[in-house]
């Protein structure tokens, strides 16, 4: 191949990804217009009859619809000039509980742009981006993203896969959720193991108190309770499980952190650590899931480690090898991966 048929074909891979992300913007008025919905497990429809199931003007409502049959979102009839959307993609499109529904994923996308001077400013500085000085739209996106996928995994599957958690967890323990956020995990456990004592950690007081309000929508869960400390500030010891959902590589000081872990378990305590799914080296990371990633890596997750006491900039691309040194630096043995997902791996060791 020449280098001008090189140039061809990676001009066409950058026209597509540029297609993709205008194209994200469609995908997410599609879904807060309620298109998506109102075409679901409806069979094939005109324009006009989507605009009016909408309430919204079918020239607009047509154009996003070629919009998507040009992307493969939506499949078109040109004799009858009809549109379906297939069951196949109800999953990623409609269905909120879905662990596969990728919809807020674009809601961490736009907070992206919004954020690019800024981001854009850190490259020059070599300086940190706290969490919280981000747009909004990545703390609700974040949360919406992650929330389907720990309702379907984490209880029935991850919990599961470590031998007698559950049990204990049914009996009563004390669990510490660090990083919990907008208190996703944390709930789930709590509503899950009514006996099991939940505390959940964070230093960004705004996502303590939506974790606060989250809880009150379900019903204020007896077991459960939400405090802003960071995660080495915490003083409360004597747990028996600790866990780091999504969060240990956003740390400024991953080691100190699993270290302080360590010092607040119980003999014979676990510790239960989600983070994205990664392998060790970078060429085996050639795959879409590690490019998005790696994205919200460059974007996020470093930038939120480097604001930090300590700077380590882990990033969210780590993979086991570095996971498992890190936990062992700290005091930990046996570390093992016990579970993973597409997007997660689940590591578990013992103190």
């Amino acid at each position: 191949m020449t280098n001008q048929q090189k140039s061809e074909e990676f001009a066409g891979q950058v026209v597509a990804d540029v297609a993709a992300a205008i194209s994200g913007v469609m995908t997410s008025i599609g879904h807060k217009l309620k298109l998506y919905k109102n075409m679901a497990s409806k069979g094939w429809m005109s324009s006009e009859q989507l605009a009016s199931n909408s309430g919204l003007h079918e020239r607009y409502v047509r154009e996003w619809l070629n919009n998507q049959v040009a992307g493969g979102y939506v499949e078109y009839d040109k004799s009858m000039h009809l549109y379906c959307l297939p069951d196949a993609h109800l999953p990623i499109l409609v269905d909120e509980d879905s662990p596969f529904f990728l919809v807020p994923a674009l809601e961490v996308v736009a907070s992206l742009w919004h954020d690019e001077g800024k981001i854009q400013q850190l490259f020059t500085t070599g300086e940190g981006m706290a969490w919280g000085d981000h747009h909004h739209r990545l703390f609700c996106g974040s949360e919406s993203l992650f929330r389907p996928g720990y309702e379907t995994f984490l209880i029935d599957d991850w919990i599961a896969s470590v031998p007698s958690l559950q049990e204990k967890l049914s009996m009563g323990i004390k669990v510490a959720d660090v990083g919990c956020g907008h208190g996703v995990s944390s709930i789930l456990l709590a509503k899950a193991f009514k006996k099991s004592q939940i505390i959940g950690y964070d230093n960004h007081a705004k996502s303590i108190s939506t974790a606060n309000e989250r809880s009150q929508a379900a019903g204020s869960p007896k077991n459960l309770s939400f405090v802003c400390q960071d995660a080495k500030s915490y003083t409360e010891k004597n747990f028996d499980l600790l866990c780091f959902m999504d969060c240990l590589h956003d740390m400024g000081d991953p080691v100190g952190a699993a270290r302080h872990a360590y010092n607040s378990l119980k003999e014979g305590g676990q510790i239960f650590l989600v983070e994205p799914a990664a392998n060790d080296c970078v060429s085996d990371n050639i795959n879409p899931v590690s490019r998005l990633y790696y994205a919200a890596s460059t974007s996020v997750c470093v930038p939120c480690s480097r604001s930090q006491d300590v700077q380590a900039g882990l990033g969210a691309q780590a993979g086991q090898k570095r996971l498992s040194d890190i936990l062992k630096e700290a005091g930990f043995r046996n570390v093992k991966r016990v579970a993973e997902t597409a997007f997660n791996i689940i590591l578990v060791a013992s103190k």
